[in-house]
């Protein structure tokens, strides 16, 4: 692939728990509404992938942060792609602005309404275990083909996948259209692995200026192993 042959679809790994993945969420839905590129959502899990020695997979919980709104965002994504694309938008707002809880049922009973989601999803969602089946089969591809260690994950038309872009805040309009082509490009080179801009006491205040409201609203530790 090259950056002339135009991109007509991308698949986006995300977990709703990640603060950076939102934020690249809101700029491909506006590339996206700009170009008409098709966004196919894909599911990882911060918490299985972080998960340390001797606890339980979130699947073993009855309710986890991150892992059971992707088991409503699969049993969503059933039903249509752009719903399941929407409950993320409006899970991510929640979280990583408003400094709510979407992974509570009361919180997520509203943000279903607001999409005009089923009025039944919540229930049906966790009463089929099938959507743990679904969300674990996303996350597995993620890590054993792409060797995905944290989102967000795209992966273009050539079955290469690309970490990032990892960007607060999420350009727009034009500069969104530029980030693009940026991204399309460096996935265009085949040796290429990692660009980085090191961050500067300054810009680590940026970043927690920008992600305020979702580290008040977390009810969890924040855990990483290295990127390889």
């Amino acid at each position: 692939m090259t950056t002339s042959q135009p991109v007509s679809a991308v698949d986006f790994y995300f977990d709703s728990m990640c603060p950076w993945a939102y934020q690249t969420s809101l700029w491909i839905k506006d590339v996206a509404a700009q170009t008409g590129l098709t966004i196919n959502w894909k599911f990882f899990s911060l918490e299985e992938i972080n998960r340390e020695e001797g606890k339980k997979h979130p699947w073993e919980r009855e309710i986890s942060y991150g892992w059971t709104p992707l088991r409503i965002a699969a049993w969503l994504r059933r039903i249509d792609m752009k719903l399941c694309g929407d409950w993320y938008g409006v899970i991510g707002n929640a979280l990583h602005i408003e400094g709510r809880r979407p992974y509570e049922k009361e919180v997520a009973l509203e943000l279903l309404q607001q999409i005009g989601a089923p009025a039944s999803t919540w229930d049906d969602a966790l009463a089929d275990p099938t959507t743990h089946d679904e969300v674990r089969a996303d996350h597995q591809r993620a890590v054993s083909e792409y060797a995905g260690f944290g989102v967000p994950i795209l992966i273009f038309p050539n079955n290469r996948a690309t970490f990032g872009p990892v960007v607060v805040p999420a350009p727009t309009g034009e500069a969104a259209i530029q980030l693009w082509e940026i991204t399309a490009a460096y996935n265009s080179f085949p040796g290429l692995y990692e660009i980085k801009t090191p961050k500067t006491a300054a810009d680590m205040q940026h970043i927690a200026d920008a992600f305020n409201p979702y580290l008040r609203a977390r009810q969890w530790n924040s855990v990483q192993n290295p990127a390889p």
